[in-house]
């Protein structure tokens, strides 16, 4: 018996450790097996011949193992949340709100725009005077296409 004791205390510990590595550097897939280690550590110490003779210590495993996965793929997406890409596109920009720092002349690239940290050359189907807030409504290559964004009527 001591020595189903010792094996299980050991997975215990094992299993602690590997979710409080977890905890201390997310990402290093450990939920999954820290708790299959973890259970298999509380069934050598509460139930060994569960484990070893019958079918619940497998299930218990199984379990154990799918509710890891189930608690991992939330805790995994809270985090590290989607994010953009650190790479900008102008075709990614598509939608994106942006200022006009030189002003924009129709059909031609001499205007520009501040999105973000970012300044791109912009084109647009009408003049856009510099300091006006407008709507990225296409990219291609390193230039955008702009449209103002509509304030509201004054009453």
């Amino acid at each position: 018996m001591a020595v189903f004791d010792a094996i299980g205390i050991t997975l215990v510990i094992a299993g602690i450790a590997l979710l409080a590595f977890e905890l201390i550097h997310p990402g290093a897939l450990l939920l999954i097996p820290g708790s299959i280690v973890l259970v298999a550590g509380f069934l050598y110490l509460f139930a060994p011949n569960d484990l070893l003779d019958s079918y619940i210590g497998p299930v218990a495993i199984v379990i154990a193992a799918i509710l890891g996965a189930l608690i991992e793929i939330p805790y995994y997406r809270w985090v590290a949340p989607v994010h953009r890409p650190l790479s900008t596109t102008s075709a990614g920009l598509v939608g994106d709100e942006a200022v006009v720092i030189t002003a924009v002349e129709p059909e031609t690239l001499k205007g520009k725009v501040r999105i973000r940290s970012e300044t791109w050359s912009a084109r647009a189907s009408q003049p856009i005077p510099a300091g006006t807030r407008v709507r990225v409504i296409h990219g291609e290559g390193v230039s955008l296409t702009v449209e103002p964004i509509e304030t509201p009527a004054a009453k």
